[in-house]
């Protein structure tokens, strides 16, 4: 793994028996001891800690710092306030998308926008601000009970609403708290200086919550039909394919993008995605071909067993007349096919 940057809570993953694996130029943990299962399983009824430290951190701030990434950015940050957090996309002149992003505005001319790991230094290139990674870790609390046990800690964590930031004192440390995350559950995103990552991490794992990894956030972000970027988004992707045009500002000023969603909203898309359940608990998996009585409809973007179901899921772009639900399917791996059904998602709820 050389070559790969470590996260602040390394020491901590090797103590806790982590297997470690390499993920977008880090070294980061992709399950423990009790295995993925157990883990997705622990934040669907309780709470779970991630580590995604690896995630990007970009600071833009100063006079033009809003107008900046409103010509930037598809979403419209005229819709919320400092404050506030909020998904959004930079795409690329056709449209595709380069990455998803979580910008937080922290006050009036202060955002930290958040990119994919491997995307860091293609998003500062585009949006300019500095690189704030190396400055904090970024533990995410996500489950059921993650309010009710980081509270514990500081009582008012509690009253951070989903997609709303603030900056709180945890055990006499500094950190911004966002309600964000990619489980589907309720909980937190929390940024926390290096130098204190370690400890915080401890307290929560002290107050009940389990700790896991990269491998149960990934089957979570699944089961809550969250995209992934290089899997339903991508440069080759658009945001209308990904069924995301609620993060297009259509009524704000020009942005990278634009004229090709445009074109594309109003003409309609040649593939769309959608969520398929199979009958088994084999799971399809990316790359897989879909089928409706041996004609070709698509593509399996990213599939893998649904702990809460007990069965295959998967997401797939797919031709429009396909992703209608109900819809009967087969999914061809590379010695089985899979019967299959097209599927509302998110494919469970949260809790």
């Amino acid at each position: 793994m050389t070559g790969n940057r470590q996260s602040p809570l390394d020491s901590l993953h090797r103590e806790l028996g982590a297997k470690l694996v390499p993920f977008g130029g880090w070294e980061m943990p992709l399950s423990y001891a009790a295995g993925t299962i157990a883990e997705h399983m622990a934040c669907r009824t309780d709470s779970a800690l991630f580590d995604v430290s690896h995630l990007g951190t970009v600071r833009v701030e100063g006079a033009g710092a809003l107008d900046r990434l409103q010509a930037e950015l598809t979403n419209d940050l005229r819709k919320i306030a400092p404050g506030r957090a909020q998904y959004t996309h930079s795409c690329n002149e056709r449209g595709g998308v380069s990455d998803d992003i979580i910008v937080w505005w922290l006050s009036d001319d202060v955002f930290d926008v958040m990119p994919n790991a491997s995307n860091t230094d293609r998003v500062r290139a585009i949006i300019g601000g500095s690189d704030t990674t190396n400055t904090r870790a970024i533990l995410a609390v996500q489950g059921p009970r993650a309010r009710e046990r980081l509270a514990t800690l500081a009582p008012e964590i509690a009253g951070v609403k989903r997609f709303r930031v603030a900056e709180l004192n945890i055990l006499g440390v500094q950190c911004v708290v966002a309600g964000t995350g990619y489980t589907g559950e309720d909980g937190f995103e929390l940024a926390v200086p290096v130098a204190e990552a370690e400890h915080i991490a401890r307290a929560i794992l002290q107050a009940g919550v389990t700790i896991a990894g990269l491998g149960a956030r990934d089957t979570l972000r699944l089961e809550a039909g969250l995209p992934l970027h290089g899997h339903e988004l991508s440069p080759d992707i658009t945001t209308l394919e990904a069924g995301l045009g609620w993060v297009v500002g259509w009524e704000k000023a020009d942005f990278r993008g634009k004229a090709a969603l445009v074109a594309q909203r109003d003409k309609g898309v040649s593939r769309l995605l959608c969520g398929i359940r199979t009958e088994s608990r084999r799971p399809p998996r990316d790359g897989a071909r879909v089928f409706i009585d041996d004609h070709d409809v698509g593509v399996v973007t990213s599939g893998n067993f649904s702990p809460v179901l007990g069965v295959g899921i998967a997401l797939a772009l797919v031709t429009p007349l396909a992703a209608h639900i109900g819809q009967r399917v087969e999914v061809r791996v590379r010695d089985a096919t899979l019967a299959g059904i097209v599927v509302a998602t998110p494919f469970t709820q949260s809790g």
